[in-house]
């Protein structure tokens, strides 16, 4: 399979040098003091960041044609639906190590400068398995079906972080500090080098990560196979993270079909991927198709909320 990109050494150099000078402001100017993010202040992030995405999508279209840039919007928009579900986790991480509110924007800052170097790492790894390999294409198809059938089934995701092993071997190899110590994550104590929970918070954050890129790299290689394009729109999803996740923090419960309208689209876009060979599914249809899945699994978490367990009733006391 040949792989055909836009990206010339340019871009890629122009685009890496525009992520780390946002990074560089955001943690050095914009939050350069730990506090506790507000709505107000993170729709104002959230907005920030989707915009600027929507402006790099038109570039993209002004600059490579159309094609590229609803390629681009696809894999936006799948690997912005598929964050929004793994915003739950980072919720029960952070209540379980009871993550003080002014440190959760730190950890997650570079929890996503993390998951922007493991992206790139298995995009590329993606990239040259497709090129020199085919057929691992169906492999692919086959997990994004796999994963989307159990997220059907599995309406509920139950997260247990003091299960995992990552965890209850730090905990083991590594001495760690009863209580947090403002935002460091390592800090030496009559001599000893001790790390502190949030390193502990920051490391399950990550395997987290890592496991969700598994399900959502090969997805968006079902809508293109230009590297530039699904690393540019997995990292435009990525980078407004943070700011979706304070967002969204106190509403998550209400998007209770979300998780149906997620295994479908890895449904259809592992489908895509095995029906590849015989017959290839516009991009246009497959942007519609995801667009009206996200969209419409929202809507009707809205329009029919979850029902509420009815509250015990008491016997009266007796008088």
């Amino acid at each position: 399979m040949e792989i055909v990109t836009i990206g010339t050494p340019l871009l890629w150099g122009s685009f890496t040098l525009f992520v780390l000078v946002m990074l560089v402001l955001d943690l050095y100017v914009f939050h350069r003091k730990a506090h506790e993010v507000k709505m107000r202040e993170a729709i104002g992030w959230t907005v920030f960041w989707i915009g600027l995405a929507v402006i790099f999508n038109l570039g993209i279209w002004y600059w490579f044609g159309g094609e590229r840039a609803l390629e681009f919007l696809a894999g936006y928009f799948i690997e912005k639906a598929l964050s929004v579900d793994n915003l739950f986790i980072f919720l029960v991480i952070f209540s379980y190590f009871s993550v003080p509110k002014a440190l959760q924007h730190r950890v997650l800052f570079w929890g996503i400068l993390g998951a922007l170097i493991m992206r790139g790492v298995f995009i590329s790894l993606g990239a040259v398995l497709l090129q020199r390999y085919h057929w691992i294409i169906y492999p692919f198809g086959i997990l994004l079906i796999w994963t989307g059938v159990k997220l059907l089934i599995q309406r509920a995701r139950k997260v247990h972080p003091e299960n995992n092993f990552v965890v209850r071997l730090f905990k083991r190899l590594i001495p760690i500090t009863a209580d947090y110590r403002g935002e460091a994550f390592v800090v030496i104590e009559s001599g000893r080098r001790y790390a502190t929970p949030l390193l502990l918070v920051l490391l399950t954050i990550e395997m987290t990560d890592l496991v969700f890129a598994i399900d959502s790299i090969p997805a968006i290689f079902a809508v293109t196979s230009d590297p530039f394009i699904v690393y540019t729109s997995n990292i435009f999803a990525i980078l407004g993270l943070r700011s979706l996740y304070f967002a969204l923090a106190g509403v998550m419960g209400k998007f209770h079909y979300l998780r149906v309208g997620l295994a479908l689209v890895l449904t259809f876009v592992g489908s895509k991927m095995l029906l590849g060979g015989v017959f290839k599914i516009p991009i246009v249809v497959s942007l519609a198709v995801v667009v009206t899945l996200i969209g419409g699994s929202i809507i009707v978490s809205l329009l029919f909320p979850p029902v509420q367990p009815p509250l015990p009733v008491h016997p009266p006391d007796p008088e």
